[in-house]
């Protein structure tokens, strides 16, 4: 697994404080600095490699950082994708669910996922995991298998615990830490 344009742009990924939580901003998580294709490419080849897409449905993200990496991945594995949004849309069906992360609490709605369903989760980053426990709570919830879960930057030490938690394999590209101000992959 090469990704040597992914490893290259961590250099340039400037570090922002909310509160006491440190947060990166990269093309990839925030679309700050400039995405550039190659880099992107190079992930979506990846994640479309490691994924298990013989037992997959759909294609799920949450708003809004995903939606790059759930599309470049359905078409590539032609699967369609489902955005679960930070809007509520009232049509029938709809889930409402609660996400926290390091930074913020926000109401997330689920549509287009129904009991039976299996997919994909993928998101940009896991960091306290707030995101993917609550999607991947709240799709089973609905009667949904998660087939895989695949994340671009592992920015934990508590994976671990989480794939327990869930009972669910969390596969992610680059572990990466903030260290002195600095994006940097872990060693």
């Amino acid at each position: 697994m090469a990704l040597d344009r992914l490893r290259a742009s961590l250099r340039d990924c400037p570090v922002v404080r909310f509160g006491d939580y440190e947060y990166f901003v990269h093309p990839i998580t925030d679309g700050i600095p400039l995405g550039r294709p190659e880099v992107l490419d190079e992930v979506l080849t990846e994640l479309a490699r490691i994924g298990d897409w013989t037992r997959c449905d759909k294609i799920v993200t949450a708003e809004s950082m995903g939606f790059p990496l759930a599309a470049g991945l359905s078409l590539r594995v032609h699967k369609p994708y489902v955005f679960i949004r930070k809007r509520q849309y009232g049509l029938p069906g709809e889930v409402s669910l609660k996400q926290l992360t390091g930074y913020s609490k926000t109401d997330m709605f689920i549509n287009n996922i129904h009991k039976g369903d299996r997919v994909v989760v993928v998101d940009d980053v896991i960091s306290t995991g707030g995101t993917l426990i609550a999607i991947v709570n709240a799709l089973r919830a609905l009667g949904v298998e998660i087939a895989d879960a695949l994340v671009v930057f592992e920015k934990t030490r508590e994976k671990a615990r989480m794939e327990r938690e869930l009972d669910l394999k969390i596969k992610t590209l680059l572990q990466v830490d903030i260290v002195k101000g600095r994006l940097v992959e872990r060693s």
